[in-house]
């Protein structure tokens, strides 16, 4: 049964993943020089036509499903995770969205058996999060899980929270949710999220129980004995409009 899912990749992944290493010691000394130089700025990446289409395509199942709350699995990779959360979030669209179809097609994207309500795109997130942002479309729930850290510290600029899409990010609102087996890559996006949203936001210890890691990854780090940590915000109220509104070429 789909509600004791357990993530195939799970007897295959043996605990030897290597903790993340860094020359970078504590949260990154420009981290808030960054984040306010993006916030003064309109971030004018073109579009890339395939994510236009897959934003189109959401659209479409979105407006014919009666437009139900949105949930967002960013970087969703096979695509386990999404098809977890599309049981947690029945009553949800659940959008899992990731740059490999390659990736895509090695998960759930085409059984017969997903739920109604789970849906997988193969897009560029930068651009697919500037069109929620650009028409107006709110998110319930926004998963970020395992980004790759960046952990090297010339490459801040690189991690989501030092991109130029942060503040997008940020004003999709609804509960947005990271995790990491790298406690600086949290320590720097929950203080990112403070400084963007005034949410105060705790980076927690999260130790999943066997069997109930929502991806691969999370499973594998657990396996190997890292440190895992999360940091949910809740960005409800966050103001959609303002210099972080997205301009579209």
């Amino acid at each position: 049964m789909r509600s004791t899912l357990i993530l195939p990749y799970t007897s295959c992944m043996f605990g030897n993943s290597l903790p993340v290493t860094s020359n970078q010691d504590g949260v990154h000394p420009d981290l808030q020089r960054v984040l306010e130089r993006h916030r003064a700025a309109h971030f004018r990446k073109p579009v890339s036509a395939h994510t236009l289409q897959a934003f189109e395509r959401m659209q479409s199942i979105w407006s014919k499903a009666g437009q139900p709350p949105l949930v967002l699995d960013a970087g969703c990779g096979v695509g386990w995770s999404t098809l977890r959360l599309a049981l947690r979030h029945p009553d949800h669209l659940v959008v899992g969205v990731d740059q490999s179809a390659e990736r895509l097609q090695r998960g759930p994207a085409g059984a017969d058996d997903n739920p109604a309500n789970l849906l997988l795109l193969r897009a560029d997130l930068v651009d697919f999060w500037r069109l929620l942002a650009a028409h107006g479309m709110a998110l319930a729930h926004h998963y970020l899980l395992y980004p790759t850290p960046w952990p090297r510290k010339q490459h801040l600029g690189r991690r989501w929270h030092g991109h130029p899409v942060f503040p997008v990010m940020v004003a999709l609102g609804g509960t947005l949710e990271c995790r990491s087996n790298w406690i600086v890559y949290l320590q720097e996006f929950a203080i990112a999220l403070q400084i963007s949203s005034g949410a105060a936001v705790p980076v927690l210890a999260w130790d999943p129980p066997e069997g109930a890691a929502l991806t691969p990854f999370e499973e594998k780090y657990r396996a190997s004995g890292h440190g895992l940590w999360r940091c949910c915000a809740d960005l409800s109220e966050v103001s959609r409009t303002g210099p972080h509104a997205p301009v579209l070429p």
